[in-house]
């Protein structure tokens, strides 16, 4: 009986040990939505994106981005507004997901 403790107690304390699974998020935004370029920088991943993808982490109380890159539309799940004349070529907007983390 003793035996089964004492497995039952290190099982739980090597349980406890081991590293927490930090919590991530995935925001979804419209690329286009403002004329200052940084959606250009978001949408191809560059380095210039990486403070507005952390600034919009930490505005959701996450503490960084842990990535950023452009989205097609079929990667989303749920609904996608579509423009009034349809969504052809360069007129179609353009998306990113930002994903955050604690």
């Amino acid at each position: 009986m003793r035996a089964l403790a004492l497995v039952t107690f290190l099982a739980t304390l090597v349980a406890g040990l081991a590293p927490a699974q930090a919590e991530k998020r995935v925001f979804i935004l419209n690329s286009n939505a403002d004329a200052y370029g940084i959606d250009r920088c978001l949408a191809s991943g560059d380095r210039c994106g990486t403070a507005m993808a952390t600034a919009l982490c930490r505005q959701h109380d996450f503490k960084h981005a842990v990535s950023f890159r452009k989205v097609d539309r079929d990667e989303i799940t749920g609904t996608v507004p579509v423009r009034a004349s349809g969504c052809r070529g360069a007129a179609c907007d353009d998306f990113v997901a930002i994903e955050c983390s604690r």
